[in-house]
């Protein structure tokens, strides 16, 4: 008969195994394995004409040593492949604002097109200058605390952009300041749903989260109570969310029950307008 001491120690054993097998998925496949989500997101108050538009939406890609531009590059035709109405790029292009890799990743993402345009806005990972002007060399309009209105069939839809250090209330009001159509805002950090449902802001793309990227059941408590959503739809009030768990991986090359993804964002009309 095994003794107690062996048993916990086989137990012990046993999940150290598992772990490592995890851990070594998660490194060599899992944080590779990308696919589209495809969510529908809820909008207060929006016009007919705007029901169905579809935003390929693509965030924090992190292209660095550890992720590399084939990865990349996947991203980029999956959204390619969906067709979509317009797309949006969430922020977080590189690492650590690493120069390396501004150009290249620009390059990249330069293959994206749409009828109504693509459209980037700033993550903590990204300087103020190299990156954003990468992007707007290579036809990419980057909304750095500022606002772009787009006609579609009739009705005008307003993408509002802010920086990932625009976070104060009366900051984010400036930039949707002389909005008059209904408007998105195009946020790094899904915290700022606060300031938009206090604005009433009807809905919110964001990133930054990567979805937790490493989420082990019974550890995940913490990362989940740093963020309102920490990846999928969300709401506050009148205001709806989707917080996308990216592309890329950042601090350890490893993704666990939380694949990378990209997105295409379908508006709906909100069951519940005020």
């Amino acid at each position: 008969m095994l003794s107690r001491r062996a048993v916990i120690k086989g137990v012990l054993f046993a999940g150290f195994g598992s772990a490592v097998g995890t851990t070594t998925y998660g490194v060599a496949y899992a944080r590779h394995q990308l696919g589209v989500t495809r969510v529908s997101l809820p909008v207060t108050a929006l016009p007919p004409a705007l029901e169905g538009l579809r935003i390929g939406f693509m965030t924090d890609v992190h292209h660095s040593a550890m992720v590399p531009s084939t990865d990349v590059s996947r991203a980029v035709d999956l959204i390619l492949a969906e067709q979509p109405d317009l797309v949006v790029l969430g922020g977080d292009y590189v690492s650590f604002g690493d120069r390396t890799f501004v150009d290249p990743v620009a390059e990249l993402l330069s293959h994206l097109r749409a009828p109504h345009g693509v459209f980037a806005i700033l993550g903590n990972h990204d300087d103020e200058r190299n990156m954003p002007e990468a992007l707007k060399k290579r036809g990419i309009a980057v909304l750095k605390d500022s606002r772009t209105r787009l006609e579609i069939k009739g009705e005008g839809l307003e993408l509002a952009g802010i920086r990932f250090w625009t976070r104060r209330p009366e900051e984010i009001a400036q930039v949707l300041r002389g909005a008059t159509s209904t408007t998105l805002l195009l946020a790094h950090d899904p915290r700022r749903l606060t300031e938009a449902a206090a604005l009433n802001v009807p809905a919110v793309i964001s990133g930054h989260t990567h979805g937790g990227q490493v989420l082990i059941p019974g550890l995940d408590a913490a990362v989940r109570r740093r963020f309102p959503v920490l990846q999928g739809l969300g709401e506050k009030d009148n205001t709806s969310i989707f917080v996308s768990r990216g592309v890329g991986t950042v601090y350890l090359p490893v993704r666990i029950n939380c694949p990378p993804e990209v997105a295409i964002v379908t508006l709906s009309r909100s069951a519940n307008p005020s």
